[in-house]
C-alpha cells in the first residue's frame, strides 16, 4: 500500500473510530444528565459532535501511532466529565452512568448489523459499515475492563462495598501502568479479543 492510499485508509478508520467514540461518550453525559448531574451538558459535552470529545494523545497520536506499526487504528476520547455527587443515587448512578457508553456502542452495532441484512449496500459502503460495527463492539468490550478510568471501573465501584471502592479507587494513578503491562504480557488478547468475536458472531458479522 502507497502512502497516499495508507493515509486515505487512516482517515476512513480514524472518522469510524471517532463516531463510535462519540457515540459513548455523548451516551456517559446524557445519562448521568437525566440521573441530576448537569457537569457534560455545562461543559459543552452533551454532544454527538466529535470535535468536542478530541483527546490530542489518545484520540489522535495513539491511532496514528498504532495504524503505523500494525495497521490497526484504535483509541480513546476525553472522558465526559462526571460529578458523582451531584447524581440522585450515586452507588446505583455511577454503574448506570458506567455501563451506558458501553451498551450505547453495542446498540449501534447491533442497529447496523440488522440494516446490513435488510438492506444490500454497495461493497464499499457494506465495508465501511462492517468496520463501524467492529470498532463500536470493540470499543464496548474494551470500555468494560475493570481499570480506571474505563468504564468497567466505574461499574466495579458501584459494586463494591464502600470501604473496598474507597481502597480500588486508589489504584488510579497507576491505572495508565497496568493497563500498558496487561496489553504487552498480551492479557487482552484472551480478554479482549475472544469477547468481541463472540459479539460480533452473534449479530452475524
Amino acid at each position: 500500500m502507497n502512502l497516499p492510499d495508507k493515509i486515505f485508509s487512516f482517515l476512513i478508520l480514524f472518522g469510524l473510530l471517532m463516531i463510535g467514540m462519540s457515540v459513548h461518550e455523548f451516551a456517559h453525559g446524557l445519562v448521568a444528565y437525566r440521573l441530576g448531574d448537569p457537569t457534560a451538558k455545562y461543559s459543552g459535552r452533551l454532544t454527538l459532535n466529535p470535535l468536542a470529545h478530541i483527546d490530542i494523545f489518545w484520540t489522535f497520536l495513539l491511532p496514528l501511532f498504532l495504524f503505523i506499526t500494525s495497521g490497526f487504528v484504535f483509541g480513546a476520547a476525553k472522558p465526559v466529565p462526571i460529578n458523582y455527587g451531584a447524581l440522585r443515587n450515586p452507588k446505583r448512578d455511577i454503574i448506570l452512568v458506567g455501563i451506558s457508553g458501553p451498551l450505547a456502542n453495542f446498540i449501534l452495532g447491533g442497529l447496523l448489523a440488522m440494516l446490513i441484512k435488510i438492506i444490500p449496500l454497495p461493497a464499499l459502503l457494506l465495508s465501511l459499515a462492517v468496520n463501524l460495527i467492529t470498532i463500536n463492539v470493540i470499543l464496548g468490550v474494551f470500555n468494560l475492563v475493570p481499570i480506571p478510568p474505563l468504564d468497567g471501573s466505574r461499574i466495579l465501584m458501584g459494586l463494591l462495598p464502600e470501604p473496598l471502592a474507597s481502597q480500588y479507587v486508589g489504584i488510579e494513578p497507576y491505572a495508565f501502568i497496568i493497563l500498558i503491562a496487561l496489553i504487552w504480557l498480551g492479557a487482552l488478547n484472551w480478554l479482549v479479543w475472544p469477547a468481541v468475536g463472540f459479539i460480533l458472531k452473534l449479530m452475524g458479522v
